[in-house]
């Protein structure tokens, strides 16, 4: 090859490089398994009505979302994450080491994290006590800490089944791990006589509390299998799964759109997606997504997200959250401090 003939070749990859660094049709969505359901409904509905391509959706996890969406600005990165509690300070800091300083975030309304079993055994209701009981690497015996020495129910309360603690839940990387252990563990250990008012949240790791990954169908399918177990997930799936699974009442309260909406329900969270604003310009399908999903049509209280699970917000909280999200609200570390994507 002449040196003419390799000069024009450099040049030519070289431009596809750039040009391939500058724009991309398909939008990238990583992150949340409990938001990945609305997500990809949003995705599949762009894809067939628009001449968008359908975006690609990966259920990641929501620290595994934030990963990979604050590694960088490059098109090889995400355009947006999905995550089932709000942005971490950890995380925060992470995308602004990494250059990802420009970022809306958006919530999308709540969900409830079920405690659920086979629908054929008989119904159990626990307190939040005794599930921390359950999972806790270490529990108060007689004032101390000791290593978890409980293996079944009733080991704990004689009033819960004679029945081996299975629990099958989600896995370090989830947003409904973090979740689960703020508001069941944390928020009573640091009532709990033994724990020093300290907010306690390791799981134990003797095969009694099983990671079961970030498709939170596997523990549907699990719980399916082994009537024993329960299973920790989002309330999406206990909708979508009702021939099959059941939910115990927490703390008196079963997980039911009214009951997550209004906060009676103990385990209740919000849902969020976090958008990278450097790449709106570059991915042109991002803002009509982004559009959509914050539209009425998929999350007022007679959207479409809410009939596969999406609990809705408020209208008035929903309005304000809508105006931030259209106005592209920068999201600031006070912000993520307060745990909102509102000002």
């Amino acid at each position: 090859m002449n040196l003419l003939k390799k000069a024009v070749l450099t040049a030519s990859v070289l431009a596809l490089s750039v040009s391939a660094s500058q724009a991309r049709e398909q939008i990238k969505i990583v992150g949340s398994s409990t938001v990945y359901p609305f997500s990809s409904y949003v995705a599949e509905e762009l894809g067939a009505t628009t001449s968008f391509p359908t975006p690609v959706v990966e259920s990641t996890g929501s620290g595994g979302g934030m990963k990979l969406f604050c590694a960088g600005n490059g098109m090889n990165t995400p355009d947006i994450t999905n995550a089932s509690r709000p942005m971490k300070e950890k995380e925060w800091n992470l995308c602004q080491k990494n250059g990802v300083t420009d970022i809306t975030g958006a919530m999308i309304g709540y969900d409830g994290i079920a405690f659920a079993q086979s629908s054929s055994n008989n119904d159990v209701q626990f307190t939040r006590t005794q599930i921390l009981l359950a999972v806790a690497a270490k529990v108060p015996v007689n004032g101390k800490l000791v290593t978890n020495p409980y293996k079944k129910w009733s080991d704990i309360d004689a009033s819960l089944p004679n029945r081996e603690i299975i629990i099958y839940g989600p896995p370090t990387s989830s947003g409904t791990r973090d979740a689960f252990e703020e508001l069941v563990m944390e928020k009573m250990t640091k009532k709990m006589a033994g724990y020093g008012k300290k907010k306690y949240h390791t799981i134990r790791q003797d095969g009694v509390y099983i990671p079961s990954g970030e498709n939170d169908n596997l523990i549907v399918q699990k719980l399916e299998r082994n009537k024993d177990a329960f299973g920790i997930f989002g309330y999406s799936y206990l909708a979508e799964n009702s021939d099959k699974i059941k939910a115990s009442k927490i703390d008196g309260k079963l997980p039911t759109p009214s009951t997550i909406a209004d906060g009676s329900y103990p385990v209740s969270r919000s849902l969020f997606f976090y958008v990278k604003k450097s790449h709106i310009s570059k991915v042109k399908a991002m803002q009509p997504y982004i559009d959509m999903f914050m539209s009425e049509m998929m999350i007022s209280e007679d959207g479409v997200l809410k009939t596969i699970g999406l609990i809705p917000m408020a209208t008035d909280l929903r309005n304000k959250v809508q105006s931030s999200v259209k106005s592209l609200t920068p999201l600031t570390e006070e912000m993520v401090k307060a745990r909102t994507v509102i000002k």
